[in-house]
Order: structure tokens, then C-alpha cells, then sequence
């Protein structure tokens, strides 16, 4: 008992009092800790703070609905998408990767209403996301598409096409990057391979179109619907191909007639020799080399294909493939035509079946011609396909409206002719030229005889559409002369080309043409003309419809004027273009619509844009004459301002090219402009004013306009600060042409006499045209050159009156303040090299006439008259004269206090004239 008890006492349990904390036992864990904050970045934060939708739902939680097994749920989601991504856009570039991955995977979504709410998400989305930034994720969204297009499934099929037209309005690029992938899932969406004793013989696999009873619509309706959509993606596949010539008017690769790029050449600054001009070999075009040798592209560096259509190989596959197929759809809507209809619903599929086969092949045929051997493509398209096309597509040609509507509907389409469109908009016109465009194509010169026979057809039709006078769209004129192009292409003599020009003509004499189909119809023409131009320089046969067509353009242009400026440019482009190869039609033309062409008020010189304006001035020198009337209309439109001093002075140039002073070693027209004509227009434009606006200016008074003081008979008609610098650009002009002049002693004879006759006896002149003269006689000005006496007391006065004017000049007048430089130099080289004129203009300072508050500007011209170098001898000369004047103006001043312009003078007095000999003094005076 007592070892037990023992046992006992040593895990004897412990009585704790009521009240008492239990005490801490040795081997216990210490288990507290401390915390400090961390500062979290923005993109790590709580989910709380993402913006959410009505239903507080942010991105990620509508991200993760899309995985949800309800379709409700993924409906609902992709709503939810859309509205909070309207909400907040911003998010879209913040999750666009998942976002473009969980709404592509649901292209292929068993139910109907979560693809379509895929599809109107994916509409919003392409109006928000750039190609750029769309093009990481775009191998993703195609690989969903094309599963989507090849899915066992009809109604996610028939949803596929839908996303298609999202990605080809929006991205048609990004998509025709995978064109070789999805041209055969279009290929698999209407037919289906045939699988037959023929893959065991080693024949390559045909196809066959395929019925599938279980679709919504028609067989007929789904080809239409996938049909139309191969024809959109085809088009993106055209317009992504720089390569690719636009249907209809562009030019062949190989043409002489390519566009050029003209080099705008500032002579100005070339004939200073501050720029040397770099000439180009070809003038910009691309260069043709003559070799054997042809160097591989980067684009043959990937598979066939990488490249997709632009490889020759996968093309011709593609075409074997789909053209069997499109003639059997046109073979089932001839039919379906031929037999009895109910109701329009199948015509009209019909119709618009026939419209997207010629369509098709019209593309493809146009993708053939971006290849380098165009012409073994040709002739391959012609060996394989031209005895089918023969046989189904021109055997009813042409197709008409009324084979194809009710017979109620014939009596109403009978009075037209060309009633072209149905009610389900099926252009039958079109149709009609796309079919004869891929025909075209198929023939050439040398199978022309052949082709006799179905050509006759085409151009009978031609013809026929281009005259009956129906409203074409630019669309329609667009292919058919299109078709007339080629055809005049494959027979080019005159007796078969001259009635298609005949027939466009007739289209293009019709009133009120659009814009589009009159531009269409010029360019045609204009390339018409080039190539004759080069034929004829071998065979001297120019037609007679397109001479008629060229002496039209300059009234054409004169009538039309400001009302459509587009249009205006290319007839100015064209006319430029004959005028230069100097056809006569056009250049007789010219020259009778010329006084409308430069009228100065309402002509299409003045009233069209600054760029028009200058192929208008390049055309005088193409004119055969230059009479004296519209040599007064071009004076005109110098001088007022309606075109720029730039044009005005390249026009002087021409003009001056054109006379008989241009210093040609060779007459190169025979009395194109007489020199009295010439000289006429030089002074016209020198003096800057009708002799109208002078007369009327003879009647104003006063300031603000008029500058005038008691000591010159001469008033001064301030003229606005653009107006004058405009006429100093053009005075200048002027002046370098009268100085090209061989003999100058005549020139300037008939430079006085024109000033004595028009100018002196005037009493206001305006300041412009003062500066002018003077400024010309200080161009002419010779030893041989004498001047009358009227001539020197006129220019004495102007002298004084600019001088008074620019003296009078308020600092603050910021307009008048920039004439100053060109006004006053023009007077001191003046009275530099007429002493004559320096004198009579001090003996007119007769001080005892003017009133004291003039007395100190004459002081001043005085003071600034001695200090100025080249003026100094001869104020030397006349040192009597200034020292009487100085004399008269201390009389009039005697018995007041000597102000400081007084004290000024006597100084400039004593130093300059009185104690110092005459010498070079290089000082110029600043006023």
C-alpha cells in the first residue's frame, strides 16, 4: 500500500481555487507576433475595386461565366460583357487577350442565342479594337472561325458566316493572311469530295455540290449565302494586293502610258546655285531590267502555302477546284429559271446566284494578272475553261428582265429597254458586262477569228448599251468600258475601233452625268488618246470622234468653272496633255475659249484653286497666239490679286519666253505675241491700276487713304499691305523682263512715253505704282538714256511725297511700316543717279508755302539727305540750294526759342557740306 500510494503522489493532480489564473507552464510556446503593412501595386489589388455592370459583376467574374455548362448563364454573360465594356473601355485593353479567347470559343456553342449575343459582342468589339492591337490574337480567332465554318453542326455553319462578315468589314487584311485555309472551308460548305473509283485510278479528288435536307433554307439560298461571302473575302483578297489592276480604266504594267510622278523644280533657287538638281534613271518608274536572270522575292522563301493566292500554283488549284463548282450552280439556277416558278422567291435566288458566279470569276480572273506570266496564264484559263463558258454562259446571251420576272410584270419593263433592276436589287446590266468582262479576257489578237462569232455578241451589246441614252451608275461605266477597252485591245484597226469610241461619245454628250461616271468616261478617252498619239506617230490616222472630243474640253472647262473644281482639274489635266503634244484641234480650241479661260473677274483662272491655277498659266505657252486682248486680261489677272504673285510672275516668264525678246537663236513662232502687244502688257501690269481705277482715284481726299503735303502736286492713295506687296513681287518681275531687253535706250523711251501719257498730270497716284516707276527707271536707266523734263519734275514729286509719307509714318502703324525698306531705297537710287532729279526736287522745297508744322519733316529729309553716302556729292553740288533752304526755314523761325530739329540740321549742315570736301562717306542715313 504504501509503494502504491506512492506511485500515486507523483502524478497527483493540482487543485486550482476558484478565481485564479492557471499558471504558465514550462514548456509552453510562445505563439505571439507582430505585423507590418505592405504596400500592394495597383494591378494586384482586391478584385473589389474593378468596375462592374448593372449586376455588380465584374470582368473576371463574367470571364469565368463564359465556362458555365448553363446557356443561360453564357447568354447572360456575354450581355453582361458587352454592357460593361460600353460602360468602361479602358477595361478592354486591359484584358484583351482573355476577352478575345473566351468569346471565340464560343463561336461553336451549341446554342443559338449565346452565338448570336458572340456575334454582336464581336460587332462591338471591331469598332473598339485596331487591327494592331487585335493582330497577336488574330491566329487564335481564325482557328475558332474556320472550326466554326467546318463544324458538323448547320446552325453554327450558318453562324460562322455572320462572324465572317464582322472580320472582313473590320479586319479583311488580318483574315486574307489565312486565305488558303478558309477558301477551303467555303469550298467544303457547299460540296463535298467524291469519293469513287477515281481515287483508286490516282485521279486527283472532285467535287460535287452537296444537299443537305436539314438546313433552314434552300440548297439553292445556302449557296447563295456562303457564294456571297467567297465574294466579299475575294474582293479583300484583290484590294490587299497592290499588284492587282482596278477593273476598267487603270493602266496595263508594261504600258508606256504609267502615271509619273512630276518633280516641282524651284528655278529660283537652282539658278543661285544653292541646289544642284539629282536626275533619276526611269523618272521614278520601276526599273526593267533586260536579263535572264530573275531574283527571288522574300515572299518564295515560305510554302505555297504561306503565300496563299499570290502563289501561281495554289491559285490555279483554287480555280480548278471552285470553277466546276460555280458552273454547276449556274447550270441549277438556268434551270430553275427555265422551269414554271411559284411565286418570285426562287427567281430571285436564282438571279442573285447567276450575279455572285460571275463575280467570283471575275476576281479570280483579276488575281491572275498579278503574276508575272500573265500570258501563260491566259492561255491556260482559255485551254480549260473557255469551250464551258461558251456553252452555258453565252448561250442565252444577253440576259434580260423580262426572261426572268412574272408576265404581269413584262408590260411595265416593255416601255424601257434597259430596265435593268428587279425589286430584289439584281443588277442585270452588270451582270451582263462582268460576263462579257471574263470573256474578253479569254480572247486576243491572234484568236481573234475563232472568237468571231461570240466577240460579234459582246460588241453588238456594247454598242447598243452605250447609245440607247439610259442613266448608267459609275459601277456599270466602270465595266463597260472596261470591256471596250479590251476589245479595241484585241482588234485595233480603225474600222472596228472607231464605232466603240463613237458609242462612248454618245454616253458622254449626255446631260446631267454624275460626277463619278464623267470622270470614268475622261480617263477613258485620255488613255484612247495617249495610245493613238504613239500609233500615230508611224500611221497618221487620228479619229475623227476623238478630235471632236479634245476641241470640246477647253469650253467645257470654260463653262463649268467653280462648280465642280474636281472635274475642272482633270479636263485641265487632259487639255495640258494634248496641248504639249500640240494637237491642233485642241490648240485651236484653246485659243477661241481663251478670253473666257483668263477672264480676270469670272474666268477659271482666277476662280479655281491655287493648283488648277497653275496648269491654267502653264497653257498660255502652249497658245498659238497672244493677241492684245487677252494679253489685257492676263495684265489683269496679275495685277488683281485673284492669283497668287508666284503664278503671276511665272506667267510674266512665259510670256516673256514667247516674245521676241526671249533671245531664242531660232524663231520659234511666227508672230505669236507683237512687241507692241508685249510692251502694252509690261506697263500695264508695272502701273498696277486700269486707267479706270485711276480716274476714280482722282476723287478721293483725305485720310486715312490719302498721303499728301503742300510741296509736291502729287498725293499718295495708300493701298493695303497685301495688295502692295503683291504688286512689288510683280514689279520686280516686270522689271527683270525689261531688263533682258537688248536695247535698253529703246525700251526706256517707251517706259517714258507710256509714264507721260497715262501717269504725269495725275493727282493721285497710289504708292505702289510710284515705287514701281521708280523702281523701273532705276533698272533702265542708262548714260544713253534721256529724260524729259515732265518725266523729271514727275518723279521729283513722287520722290518728295513717298519720302514725305514714309517721314510722316506712325511707328504704330504696322501695316504701312513694311513698306518702308522698298519704298525709300527705291528713292535714293533714284536720286543717286539723276542728279537732275535730286535738284528740282530741292527747288520745289520752297518753305515760305507750307505751314510750321511741316517744317520739321522737311529738316529732317534735309538731314537724312547729307548723311546718306551716295547722295553725298551731289548734295555737294546743290549745297546752295539746301543752305537758301536752311536760310528760309531760320526766317520763319526767327524770334523763337531754336528747337532741337533745328539744332540738328546746322549740325548735319557744318559737318557734311560746309567744312568737309565731297568724298565716298559710307554712312546710310537711318530713319
Amino acid at each position: 500500500m504504501t509503494k502504491k500510494r506512492k506511485h500515486q503522489e507523483d502524478f497527483q493532480k493540482v487543485k486550482f481555487k476558484v478565481g485564479k489564473k492557471k499558471p504558465r507552464l514550462e514548456n509552453a510556446t510562445d505563439t505571439t507576433f507582430k505585423t507590418k503593412a505592405i504596400q500592394i501595386p495597383e494591378q494586384l489589388k482586391e478584385d473589389g475595386v474593378l468596375p462592374t455592370q448593372n449586376r455588380k459583376l465584374n470582368i473576371k467574374d463574367l470571364l469565368s461565366q463564359m465556362h458555365h455548362y448553363s446557356p443561360g448563364v453564357k447568354h447572360n454573360a456575354l450581355l453582361g460583357l458587352k454592357d460593361l465594356l460600353s460602360q468602361y473601355p479602358f477595361v478592354i485593353d486591359a484584358h484583351l487577350s482573355n476577352i478575345i479567347s473566351e468569346v471565340a470559343a464560343v463561336f461553336t456553342d451549341k446554342d443559338s442565342g449565346v452565338r448570336g449575343a458572340a456575334v454582336h459582342l464581336l460587332q462591338f468589339l471591331a469598332s473598339k479594337i485596331k487591327a494592331e492591337q487585335i493582330a497577336p490574337f488574330f491566329p487564335l480567332v481564325s482557328a475558332h472561325l474556320s472550326s466554326a465554318m467546318t463544324h458538323i453542326s448547320e446552325g453554327i455553319q450558318e453562324d460562322s458566316l455572320k462572324v465572317l462578315d464582322v472580320l472582313l468589314e473590320a479586319y479583311p487584311a488580318l483574315l486574307t493572311d489565312r486565305s488558303i485555309i478558309f477558301l477551303k472551308n467555303f469550298v467544303e460548305l457547299i460540296s463535298h469530295q467524291q469519293l469513287s473509283k477515281r481515287l483508286k485510278s490516282g485521279e486527283k479528288l472532285s467535287w460535287m455540290l452537296s444537299v443537305n435536307p436539314n438546313r433552314r433554307v434552300t440548297s439553292q439560298q445556302w449557296r447563295l449565302n456562303v457564294l456571297t461571302r467567297l465574294k466579299k473575302f475575294l474582293q479583300a483578297v484583290v484590294d490587299g494586293s497592290n499588284e492587282v489592276e482596278d477593273e476598267g480604266l487603270q493602266e496595263q504594267k508594261d504600258s508606256p502610258h504609267s502615271v509619273r510622278n512630276p518633280i516641282c523644280i524651284s528655278w529660283k533657287v537652282h539658278a543661285n546655285s544653292q541646289q544642284h538638281i539629282q536626275l533619276f534613271e526611269y523618272g521614278g518608274l520601276r526599273p526593267k531590267i533586260n536579263s535572264s536572270f530573275r531574283l527571288r522575292s522574300l515572299a518564295s522563301v515560305m510554302d505555297s502555302a504561306g503565300k496563299g493566292l499570290s502563289s501561281a500554283e495554289n491559285l490555279k488549284g483554287f480555280i480548278e477546284i471552285i470553277v466546276p463548282l460555280l458552273i454547276e450552280c449556274w447550270i441549277e439556277a438556268s434551270l430553275a429559271q427555265s422551269a414554271p416558278i411559284l411565286g418570285n422567291l426562287l427567281e430571285s435566288e436564282s438571279q442573285q446566284l447567276m450575279q455572285q458566279v460571275l463575280n467570283i470569276i471575275h476576281l479570280l480572273w483579276k488575281l491572275t494578272k498579278q503574276h508575272d506570266e500573265t500570258y501563260k496564264m491566259e492561255v491556260w484559263l482559255r485551254m480549260n475553261y473557255l469551250v464551258d463558258f461558251k456553252h452555258h454562259f453565252m448561250r442565252h446571251f444577253p440576259y434580260s428582265l423580262q426572261e426572268t420576272v412574272k408576265n404581269k410584270k413584262r408590260d411595265s419593263c416593255r416601255g424601257n429597254k434597259n430596265c435593268m433592276t428587279s425589286s430584289n436589287s439584281v443588277d442585270h446590266l452588270l451582270l451582263n458586262l462582268t460576263l462579257c468582262d471574263i470573256m474578253v479576257s479569254l480572247a486576243s489578237t491572234s484568236t481573234l477569228q475563232m472568237d468571231s462569232d461570240w466577240l460579234d455578241m459582246i460588241r453588238k451589246f456594247v454598242t447598243d448599251t452605250l447609245q440607247d441614252g439610259s442613266k448608267l451608275s459609275s459601277k456599270q461605266v466602270n465595266r463597260l468600258l472596261g470591256v471596250t477597252w479590251r476589245l479595241m485591245q484585241i482588234q485595233q484597226n480603225k474600222v472596228a475601233t472607231e464605232p466603240l469610241i463613237k458609242a462612248v461619245y454618245t454616253l458622254y454628250q449626255q446631260r446631267n452625268l454624275l460626277f463619278p461616271v464623267r470622270t470614268l468616261l475622261l480617263k477613258f478617252f485620255s488613255r484612247v488618246y495617249q495610245k493613238e498619239d504613239l500609233r500615230t506617230q508611224r500611221i497618221r490616222s487620228r479619229s475623227k470622234v476623238l478630235s471632236r472630243w479634245l476641241a470640246g474640253l477647253p469650253q467645257q472647262l470654260a463653262l463649268l468653272g467653280l462648280r465642280n473644281p474636281e472635274l475642272s482639274n482633270q479636263l485641265i489635266d487632259i487639255i495640258h496633255s494634248a496641248a504639249s503634244r500640240s494637237n491642233k484641234e485642241l490648240l485651236q480650241s484653246l485659243q477661241d475659249t481663251a478670253a473666257r479661260i483668263y477672264d480676270p473677274l469670272e474666268g477659271a483662272c482666277v476662280l479655281l484653286p491655287a493648283e488648277a491655277q497653275r496648269r491654267l498659266v502653264q497653257l498660255v505657252y502652249f497658245l498659238p497666239r497672244l493677241p492684245a486682248a487677252l494679253l489685257a486680261r492676263l495684265s489683269r489677272c496679275c495685277i488683281m490679286g485673284r492669283v497668287s504673285s508666284e503664278l503671276a510672275t511665272t506667267l510674266i516668264g512665259i510670256l516673256h519666253m514667247r516674245s521676241s525678246f526671249a533671245g531664242w537663236k531660232c524663231q520659234v513662232q511666227d508672230n505669236s505675241v507683237n512687241d507692241v502687244d508685249y510692251f502694252s502688257f509690261l506697263f500695264s501690269t508695272l502701273i498696277g491700276f486700269s486707267r479706270e481705277e485711276l480716274t476714280s482715284l482722282q476723287g478721293i481726299r483725305g485720310k486715312p487713304h490719302i498721303s499728301q503735303t503742300q510741296l509736291s502736286p502729287v498725293r499718295l492713295y495708300l493701298t493695303d499691305l497685301d495688295q502692295f506687296l503683291h504688286h512689288w513681287a510683280v514689279t520686280e518681275m516686270i522689271c527683270h523682263s525689261l531688263s533682258t531687253i537688248p536695247s535698253q535706250s529703246q525700251c526706256f523711251d517707251i517706259l517714258q512715253t507710256g509714264i507721260c501719257k497715262y501717269l504725269v498730270g495725275l493727282v493721285v497716284i497710289p504708292d505702289s505704282t510710284a515705287g514701281s516707276v521708280l523702281c523701273a527707271i532705276n533698272k533702265l536707266l542708262d548714260q544713253a538714256c534721256i529724260l524729259s523734263e515732265n518725266l523729271h519734275k514727275f518723279l521729283a514729286s513722287c520722290c518728295y511725297s513717298l519720302l514725305y509719307f514714309l517721314l510722316t509714318l506712325d511707328k504704330e502703324d504696322a501695316e504701312h511700316v513694311q513698306k518702308r525698306d522698298m519704298l525709300w531705297g527705291s528713292c535714293i537710287s533714284a536720286l543717286a543717279l539723276l542728279p537732275r532729279l535730286l535738284r528740282l526736287m530741292l527747288q520745289s522745297l520752297q518753305v515760305s508755302r507750307i505751314c510750321r508744322e511741316e517744317l520739321p519733316v522737311v529738316a529732317q529729309l534735309l538731314r537724312l539727305l547729307m548723311q546718306h553716302g551716295q547722295l553725298r556729292s551731289h548734295m555737294i553740288t546743290n549745297e546752295f540750294l539746301v543752305q537758301q533752304i536752311i536760310k528760309d526755314i531760320m526766317t520763319l523761325k526767327s524770334g523763337e526759342v531754336q528747337e532741337q530739329w533745328l539744332t540738328d540740321l546746322h549740325y548735319c549742315f557744318n559737318i557734311y557740306l560746309a567744312s568737309h570736301p565731297p568724298g565716298p562717306g559710307p554712312v546710310n542715313a537711318v530713319y
